[in-house]
């Protein structure tokens, strides 16, 4: 490393930051110790490497740089509002916080607001990276903000884009429903059925019905098989829609993300879990007596800090040809809304 640091005429710390990738160290002298290292023959000593970033992780780090993160949801206030963004914040703050980063809040629909005005922003404030939070329209970010992701590295949390595909971290929802369904036939449920929003299910890509109906297939012989019932938006304002499918499927267990299905049931007389069990796909402390499927979704905000940071890390800029994907498993929470005794009947 003396010798890089001297053939380069920098000093042993600048090669040492350049070789990890530090953004403290411009583009242009990084590249120089790079191409110098790469001249040389230097190797990296892995067993030296591990050692050093032991050392590094327990130390309080120092400020390393400034990252955005944009609300990428239809409320300005989701991030302290919204029932399940808060979570991935905290998450990333977690991380950005444990690796010495700075994050600058930003609101997506910001009225106004050019992409030149981004641009000029985030530039002025040394901004390294972009990391989404929040659900948006048919997972798809505003064309006119196109030269945002092509300046800079953004990773998305939760969903996955179209438009642009940029990497993101989210729940493995596909496995999520899949054991949330191998659950309840453990527990001596017959019949469970599925209601779920179809925009929701349209911004996974249909994962929970993909592992709901995995499940079915595997688990259920088809003359104990229910439909999926995707129309609660129009169940919120006619409470019929939902209680003519309740009565063709009769379900005994549902799986659902919606807190407001339990009021549902109990104004058909229906008792929970007596008549008919819960399953909540996205468990919440709030609610901690439903039994359900904890997604984890703060440690969803942490990976998609760390892959924004190894982005900024190698220089990756723009859309990427291949987007990379991290997905983080969940795990059963028992509660009370789901019988226990299931297994006698």
């Amino acid at each position: 490393m003396a010798e890089v640091a001297k053939a380069v005429g920098v000093s042993k710390n600048t090669v040492s930051l350049a070789l990890r990738g530090s953004p403290r160290i411009s583009e242009e002298t990084r590249k120089r110790i790079t191409d110098a290292a790469a001249h040389m023959g230097y190797h990296l000593n892995p067993t030296v490497a591990h050692l050093m970033a032991q050392l590094r992780q327990n130390r309080s780090p120092g400020y390393q740089a400034t990252l955005a993160i944009i609300n990428a949801y239809k409320n300005r206030d989701a991030f302290s509002t919204h029932s399940t963004i808060p979570s991935y914040v905290a998450g990333c703050q977690r991380r950005a916080k444990q690796l010495g980063y700075l994050l600058d809040e930003f609101w997506l629909h910001e009225p106004d607001m050019p992409v030149s005005r981004w641009i000029s922003i985030f530039r002025a404030r040394n901004i390294r990276g972009i990391i989404i939070v929040g659900m948006m329209q048919h997972n798809r970010l505003p064309t006119h903000l196109a030269p945002l992701w092509d300046e800079f590295p953004a990773v998305v949390t939760g969903v996955r884009t179209r438009e642009p595909a940029l990497s993101f971290a989210c729940s493995d929802q596909h496995a999520l429903a899949l054991e949330a369904y191998e659950k309840a036939i453990s527990l001596g449920y017959k019949r469970p059925a599925l209601v779920l929003d179809g925009v929701i299910d349209e911004l996974i890509e249909g994962r929970f019905t993909a592992g709901f109906l995995m499940g079915q297939s595997r688990l259920t012989p088809v003359k104990q098989r229910t439909q999926p019932f995707h129309k609660v938006a129009a169940a919120r304002e006619d409470r019929s829609i939902f209680s003519k499918w309740l009565e063709k499927n009769r379900p005994d267990v549902i799986f659902t993300l919606y807190h407001e299905v339990r009021r549902w049931l109990e104004e058909l007389n229906l008792s929970v879990p007596h008549d008919i069990g819960l399953i909540q796909y996205e468990w919440r402390a709030g609610h901690s007596d439903w039994a359900g499927m904890n997604q984890c979704n703060d440690l969803v905000g942490e990976a998609a800090m760390d892959m924004l940071i190894s982005m900024v890390h190698h220089n990756e800029h723009g859309v990427p040809d291949h987007p990379r994907a991290t997905m983080i498993g969940s795990h059963w929470v028992d509660g009370t809304t789901v019988n226990f005794a299931a297994q006698s009947r």
